[in-house]
């Protein structure tokens, strides 16, 4: 799919995000195709969907394995509004509160937004290990190879290349 040029957006008041979502609990796939539908009920604009990929857990083994899946979307939303429609996607498919990396029905999280950087406690744009997970490398350079990373000035094609994440990831039909 091809969106606006980035000069339309700017017309239009919208910020380009690159966000990757991520479900280990329930009926993980239906969660992927709810988490899109709430997205786009809140006016964000879905331009761009990478496959469906079945993710080796990073960081406790012992967990189920992830459906992950990278979108690019368009919206009005400032990245901390994003952040608080991520939350609340998330709250509405029945995450709850836990700790960091616990099994979870989706986690949304905001890999990119064009050339933003922010780093504040409740928010860090770009996504602080982006460069380190498969997960999202895998599926983000399947939509967005040449997309460069803000304070890494390098694609995401040459950080997938470059990841040491050796955790198994399978694109799913």
């Amino acid at each position: 799919m091809s969106g606006p040029s980035a000069e339309d957006c700017c017309v239009r008041g919208e910020l380009a995000y690159f966000l990757g979502l991520g479900s280990n609990l329930g009926d993980r796939r239906k969660n992927l195709s709810r988490a899109v539908r709430l997205l786009e009920k809140a006016d964000v604009r879905v331009v761009r969907t990478s496959s469906v990929y079945e993710t080796e857990p990073v960081d406790d083994p012992a967990q189920p394995w992830y459906l992950n899946q990278v979108l690019e979307v368009r919206t009005a939303a400032a990245p901390h509004e994003m952040l608080l429609l991520a939350k609340d996607v998330e709250a509405r498919l029945g995450r709850s509160p836990g700790p960091a990396g616990a099994p979870r029905t989706m986690d949304i999280d905001i890999l990119l937004a064009e050339e933003t950087i922010i780093d504040t406690p409740d928010l860090t744009i770009p996504h602080p290990r982006l460069a380190r997970r498969n997960f999202v490398l895998v599926p983000l350079s399947e939509i967005a190879p040449k997309t460069m990373h803000p304070v890494l000035r390098k694609s995401v094609k040459e950080l997938a290349r470059a990841s040491s994440d050796r955790s198994s990831v399978v694109k799913l039909p």
